[in-house]
Order: structure tokens, then C-alpha cells, then sequence
């Protein structure tokens, strides 16, 4: 625990000296969030309110994205030299990603307070409990934490900086095949199969059930989502840095 908090504290410092990626996981949602609210919600009809129906959707990009950031500090690592140095000291190698994935949701937090307080200023009116409000907050929490874990295994085996953002990439591209944006009903029916069944789009409608305060129909398939990719990621990140490490 005394070297895995010692971790937290270098990411930590590490993601402070890199300001343009933290500056990145804020404005990034921001302006897409006014670009659909402002340019694409007058247009959107299928929904009463397209600001509250959106926020949600752009909530779970901007943790998916920051989260997926995770992989550009690890690969640095790995590259640089940093955990060949680790390795001669007694401190274990879990250590080192555990305190890359903690800095990421400490990043992802401050970044999501952002967007909504934002969100608000643009009308997005919750309508949540606090009850409502720490169950989106604890679900967000689990898929923050499988993501940057499975960032963190791309970075262990990336083979530059570079490539290892390509995972960030396709965060930003794959939440358009969900519910995030438009509702799933409107989409045609191959694409539909493929928005129904993939982890985002329960995630979304559950967020969105909580904050708007509608019924939570996808509970269940969001923490099956979120709680097994967590359990994947962990594993296998942990295993990739350890055969790794070692060689």
C-alpha cells in the first residue's frame, strides 16, 4: 500500500506537468456537447429534451476517453527506461499501474465535474436524487476502472507513445454506435443489433435513467459490461506488465 500510494503521487504530479492532455478531457466534451446540443439538438426531434437526453451520452465519452489516456503514460514508461529502475527497487509491480489507474480517475473526476457544471449552464436540468446521483457516480466509477485498466495493458505492450493513443481513438468513435447521441430506435436494424450489444449504450441509458429520473431498465447489462471488462482488464494488464517487466 506505502508504494502503490507513492505511485498515485508521481502519476499524480506527472498528469499536473502534462497540462494539454488534461485540458484536452475537458474541452474535447465541452465542444462536442455544444456542437450537438447547439448545431444538431434544433434538428433532433425524437426526443423532448435533446440537452438532458445528450449530457448523459457526452458524461460517459469524456470518462471513456480520459480514461483511455492511461495508455500514453504507461507506454512512456515502458519505453523510457522507468520500470527497469523500479524493478531494482522492493516495491512490486502492481504498484506502478495501480498508481496510473488511480491518477486516472482522480483526472476523470475533475473532468466530469467540469462538463456538467457546464452541461448545467447549457439547461441540462437532472432531475436525481442523491440516491440516484452516487449510483451513476458508482457505476461511472466501475467503468472508468476497467477502462483504464485495459488502457493500461495497451500501454505495457504499445510500441511507442503514438500508437498507444490509437485506443483513445476509437473511445471517441465508438460511443456514436450507441444511444449516446440519438435513440437506438431511430438507427436501421443491422445497426441497431450492433448499438444493442455492446457495453456503452447500457451504461448510457443508465446514467441517464438515474439522472433524469426514469425508470433503470439497464442496470444489470451495464454492471455485467463494466464489472467483467473490469475483471479482464485487471487481470490481463497485470500479466502483460509482469511477463513483461521480467524479461
Amino acid at each position: 500500500m506505502s508504494a502503490a500510494t507513492t505511485m498515485v503521487g508521481r502519476s499524480i504530479r506527472l498528469s499536473r506537468r502534462n497540462l494539454d492532455t488534461a485540458i484536452m478531457a475537458v474541452v474535447l466534451p465541452v465542444l462536442m456537447m455544444a456542437l450537438f446540443v447547439y448545431v444538431f439538438g434544433g434538428a433532433i426531434s425524437s426526443v423532448q429534451s435533446y440537452v438532458d437526453y445528450v449530457v448523459p451520452g457526452i458524461v460517459v465519452l469524456c470518462t471513456g476517453y480520459g480514461a483511455t489516456s492511461t495508455a500514453m503514460p504507461v507506454a512512456d514508461d515502458m519505453h523510457k527506461g522507468v520500470v527497469d529502475r523500479f524493478r531494482s527497487m522492493p516495491i512490486s509491480g502492481f504498484s506502478v499501474l495501480t498508481g496510473h489507474v488511480v491518477a486516472s480517475v482522480a483526472r476523470n473526476a475533475l473532468a466530469t465535474f467540469a462538463v456538467v457544471l457546464v452541461a448545467l449552464l447549457m439547461g441540462f436540468r437532472p432531475t436525481a436524487s442523491a440516491g440516484a446521483w452516487a449510483l451513476a457516480m458508482g457505476l461511472l466509477l466501475v467503468y472508468v476502472l476497467a477502462l483504464s485498466w485495459l488502457a493500461a495493458g495497451f500501454g505495457v505492450i504499445a510500441r511507442s507513445v503514438e500508437s498507444a493513443s490509437l485506443l483513445g481513438f476509437f473511445m471517441l468513435f465508438l460511443p456514436y454506435l450507441s444511444s449516446a447521441f440519438v435513440p437506438v430506435a431511430t438507427m436501421p436494424p443491422w445497426l441497431r443489433a450492433v448499438s444493442e450489444h455492446q457495453p456503452i449504450t447500457p451504461v448510457v441509458e443508465t446514467v441517464r435513467a438515474l439522472l433524469t429520473d426514469r425508470p433503470v431498465t439497464s442496470a444489470l447489462p451495464a454492471l455485467a459490461w463494466s464489472g467483467g471488462l473490469l475483471v479482464v482488464a485487471f487481470t490481463w494488464a497485470t500479466w502483460l506488465f509482469r511477463r513483461i517487466s521480467s524479461r
